[in-house]
């Protein structure tokens, strides 16, 4: 893929008159711009895909990321950087460095938070503990119980992170662990049910400590179509509410832009996953006024 591909732009001029607004319109108000850029599902992938790969030539590689990562925030220096879990087990890295290189690659990467995914876990609870003082990030997760764990107060439900003095907060939420991972390796890990944690962080975040923007980070699934009443990101969007957007991992969906449902009071939700790999970053542009208030939402860019 060309560099000139990946390098793009989301134009606030499309997206206005695509709601049938000029830029004049928007000549008396100072919006304030935020650039949410993620990844999920990267699994120790540091390198690219050889030339020869047959579905992904050439693609991915932590240089790449962290030189788009570096070209946006020359572009808009209020970027938020967020992952969707899995950050682990896919190459020899991680079998040889535990999850060492990617925590400390992403952290010059200057990566703002994380939640865990299920291959997180894959060298048991206490190994996930012992590589976590590379991350110079958080880890967030609200389903996941960690009282009787080591875990316990390492790993908080939510982060409130500000931006250009924009109120942000974001949640993670992680898929049922038994089943997918062996006891031993999660230990007394307790699984709460989705729906209703975020039901209760999204209400937290936006009406009692009064964000201006709620992100789930989420590792459960983007859809199941071979199993509709499984729990996964589009019912969380279409059953809560004061979610603005979800970000997913787990099930290696490819979104060339963001889904856009209804939550439950009919507002509209974005929901977006950007495959696996470290192939795809994916990009989306807020705008809010003086007040705080999201005037505008940009197109996800896959790149």
């Amino acid at each position: 893929m060309k560099r000139r591909d990946f390098i793009q732009k989301t134009a606030a001029s499309s997206t206005l008159l695509g709601l049938g607004l000029s830029l004049s319109s928007f000549e008396t108000v100072k919006s304030r711009h935020l650039t949410v850029l993620h990844t999920n599902d990267v699994h120790s992938y540091i390198d690219p895909f050889p030339v020869t790969h047959p579905k992904n030539p050439n693609m991915g590689g932590v240089s790449r990321r962290a030189a788009l990562i570096e070209s946006i925030r020359k572009e808009n220096p209020n970027v938020l950087l967020l992952d969707a879990g899995d950050i682990f087990q896919g190459t020899p890295y991680f079998n040889y460095y535990g999850g060492e290189l990617e925590l400390k690659l992403m952290s010059m990467m200057n990566y703002d938070l994380a939640t865990l995914g299920n291959h997180d876990f894959d060298n048991g609870i206490d190994g996930f503990y012992s590589q976590m003082h590379h991350a110079n990030f958080d880890f967030v997760s609200a389903n996941y119980n960690f009282e009787n764990t080591i875990l316990n107060g390492k790993v908080n439900p939510y982060k409130i992170i500000h931006k250009n003095g924009i109120k942000i907060g974001v949640f993670g939420l992680g898929i049922e662990l038994e089943g997918l991972v062996d006891k031993k390796n999660y230990k007394e890990t307790v699984y709460l049910n989705p729906i209703e944690i975020a039901q209760d962080m999204s209400r937290i975040l936006k009406q009692e400590k009064k964000c201006d923007l709620v992100i789930c980070l989420s590792h459960i699934g983007y859809q199941y179509k071979n199993d509709p009443d499984k729990i996964c990101d589009v019912k969380l969007a279409t059953l809560t509410k004061d979610i603005d957007l979800i970000i997913g991992g787990h099930t290696h969906t490819f979104l060339d832009k963001p889904t856009v449902l209804k939550n439950a009071e009919g507002k509209d939700v974005l929901v977006n996953q950007v495959g696996c790999y470290g192939i795809n970053l994916g990009r989306i542009d807020f705008y809010f006024d003086n007040d705080t208030s999201l005037i505008s939402k940009g197109k996800s860019i896959i790149v």
